[in-house]
């Protein structure tokens, strides 16, 4: 298989990544490290990084097929801003970016943490533990960005996200949209706070953080 066979494909990828990408080019600083949790294909990688040319887009997964595909589309597109992709578990109590296993790779430091569609397909461990390692990790004045559909107020925000919290968590108990209230509450008690919501396409959210202290 060539590195080109690898590339897969994410339907909402092309969907949602010019209305975030409005909302990154908004909130992010102009350079430094960009790192991305749960990256998945990469497609959202290549695309950003190429426009964000100031800054350097390091890329995470768990999957080693995804990683993978990451690989190949970075090769595709010649992004030379997109950091080999690296496995990280936001469930880890220290991340490989705290104990200095990156060190060899990261030409600038990590201002910024971007998670886009992941806490509501994962564990409510997983949304701590992306708290935690952002509190740990950002800088005062680093950026938090989140991406996805969430409760408000503990309801649904359209029948379409309540509809697709039913088929979540029937296929794993433990996933589910999420509340922001409860997403917020984490996130303070690691000195992250709420700076900005935005609404976005298919009832979807923004929801960008600013590490205080």
């Amino acid at each position: 298989m060539t590195p080109q066979d690898a590339r897969q494909y994410a339907p909402a990828t092309e969907r949602n990544r010019e209305p975030i990408l409005e909302v990154l080019l908004q909130v992010l600083p102009e350079s430094g490290t960009i790192l991305e949790i749960a990256s998945g294909t990469g497609e959202h990688a290549v695309f950003f990084a190429s426009r964000l040319r100031d800054c350097l887009w390091l890329p995470t997964d768990v999957n080693p097929q995804l990683r993978a595909s990451i690989i190949a589309w970075t090769e595709h597109n010649e992004c030379d801003n997109v950091y080999a992709p690296q496995y990280l578990d936001v469930r880890e109590p220290v991340w490989a970016v705290e104990n200095g296993a990156f060190d060899w790779l990261l030409r600038e430091p990590i201002i910024a943490i971007v998670n886009i569609n992941m806490i509501h397909i994962s564990p409510w461990s997983a949304c701590v533990g992306l708290m935690a390692g952002a509190g740990r990790i950002l800088k005062p004045g680093g950026i938090l960005y989140l991406y996805g559909p969430f409760k408000q107020g503990g309801e649904h925000t359209a029948a379409t996200n309540a509809a697709f919290d039913e088929y979540l968590r029937a296929e794993n108990q433990q996933w589910g949209v999420r509340n922001l209230d409860d997403v917020v509450a984490v996130a303070s008690a690691q000195n992250l706070t709420l700076k900005q919501i935005y609404l976005m396409p298919a009832n979807n959210l923004s929801v960008v953080f600013q590490r205080s202290v």
